[in-house]
């Protein structure tokens, strides 16, 4: 009798939905996409080594914002999503995801112990083909050697054994336009039959799916967008601080390029660069770079301006100060929005926290406003309090630092009551008053009507 391919077997299972779906790591990137596969119908088993975060997630109650609790509460309910942190599941699974974190060491370079961590566990608990595809953000070649070589020389086999490949997440917390099931998803195998039975895989889940030709093609066209992402961004805080010393309005100046139809992108100036991607991608593809002996002064150069803005923004707060006669030292500054983006509770590489430490270290009196983060914690490991609310008593500070532009503030309070505002994000668009600076603007005079950006 011929013995039927595993290959065979995983593609009936995906076309009856039979098939048993694991997702390690369930954070913005692994949470959505099990409950994607829920609603299509899979089996999912979710594993995470915070078990804090399990406890949640088994009570029904979700921890990021982009997900909500019935939705986990009706996944668990339904028996189609149990969550562990044990690995030894992984022994039962026909496929998993893994969307653990990849970022950065001290020196700036990559740490793959989550990866190598979560590969350990796939080789010691590997008994059934298993479809492996990793999502987090790593550098050219990684899925290769961490996965493959890993499984080959522990004698498993392609495409028997194991499927393998890479999928970039493209997660975008708060984007309600663009989610995880209609951001299009791009695939790259280690084998064509590995790409073959992925692509079947989240086809069944996903409204797109873009196969390219291998893993590394994969891995590259994550990097690519981030760090061309990064380099603009720098581009245009560069240009923001010559508009500054020209004495000319960046942000007129943008609106003004970004009228022409074809061959122009707008980006912002701000206080830096945060979250999971845009501050960690480009230097994954440094240090790869430097490998294969190739330099790359455009993310070395963006990387050095988008990591000194939030000095700028010191410097803005002591420009407002200064006009008061006081200094950053013992000064009373509250800082509005932590969250690296508007509407998230997401602080991770978040700009604000290099400000708030910048301070610190010259002996400011700092509080911080957010009405998405209840706390986070500093370079000492120390839990820093933050004001959950819209509001505050505006007045009692000498300066108000807007770093993210969040919807649930009251910014007609805060113009109201404040002694001075740095408004890093551009909130009070066409605003004269001469209380509020500005990065590529400078202080504005001679008051006028109130209007704000939306």
């Amino acid at each position: 009798m011929q013995k039927i391919r595993s290959i065979d077997l995983m593609m009936e299972k995906i076309h009856i939905k039979k098939m048993t779906v694991g997702v390690i790591g369930l954070g913005y990137v692994g949470l959505p996409l099990a409950m994607e596969l829920v609603e299509a119908g899979y089996k999912v088993v979710g594993i995470d080594i915070d078990s804090q975060k399990i406890n949640s997630l088994s009570e029904g109650k979700s921890h990021i914002l982009d997900i909500t609790d019935s939705q986990v509460n009706n996944a668990i309910q339904s028996e189609q999503f149990q969550v562990t942190s044990d690995f030894q599941v992984l022994g039962d699974l026909d496929a998993v995801s893994i969307c653990v974190p990849t970022p950065l060491n001290k020196n700036q370079e990559p740490d793959i112990s989550y990866l190598t961590y979560t590969a350990e566990k796939i080789e010691r608990y590997l008994d059934n083909p298993l479809l492996i595809i990793l999502e987090s953000t790593t550098y050219p070649g990684s899925t290769r050697e961490i996965f493959a070589e890993r499984l080959n020389q522990a004698g498993k086999h392609m495409d028997e054994d194991y499927f393998l490949c890479f999928s970039p997440e493209r997660v975008d917390p708060g984007n309600s336009k663009f989610q995880t099931k209609s951001i299009p998803k791009v695939i790259g195998g280690l084998t064509p039959a590995s790409a073959q039975l992925a692509e079947k895989l989240y086809a069944s889940v996903l409204d797109e799916v873009v196969v390219v030709s291998s893993l590394e093609t994969a891995e590259m066209s994550k990097l690519l967008e981030n760090t061309f992402r990064s380099i603009n961004i720098a581009f245009v805080n560069e240009m923001a601080l010559m508009c500054e010393r020209m004495g000319l309005d960046i942000w007129e100046t943008i609106d003004a390029a970004a009228t022409k139809p074809f061959g122009f992108m707008p980006f912002y100036p701000g206080p830096g660069v945060g979250g999971h991607c845009i501050p960690l991608d480009p230097m994954y593809l440094h240090w790869k770079g430097k490998q294969s002996k190739f330099f790359n002064k455009f993310i070395e150069t963006a990387q050095e301006i988008n990591m000194n803005m939030p000095y700028r923004v010191v410097d803005k707060i002591q420009d407002a100060l200064n006009i008061q006669g006081k200094s950053l030292n013992e000064a009373k500054v509250l800082l509005v929005g932590v969250a690296y983006k508007s509407d998230i509770n997401d602080v991770r590489e978040s700009p604000a926290l290099d400000v708030y430490e910048i301070l610190k270290e010259r002996g400011t009196v700092i509080s911080v406003l957010d009405p998405f983060v209840p706390s986070f914690k500093d370079r000492d490991d120390q839990v820093v309090p933050v004001i959950q609310s819209q509001s505050c008593a505006f007045e009692q500070y000498d300066c108000v630092v807007i770093l993210t532009k969040h919807t649930k503030l009251d910014y007609n309070g805060l113009l109201e009551s404040s002694k001075a505002i740095v408004d890093m994000q551009h909130v009070y668009k066409d605003i004269q008053a001469n209380h509020i600076y500005r990065i590529g603007g400078g202080v504005l005079h001679e008051p006028t009507n109130l209007t704000l950006t939306t």
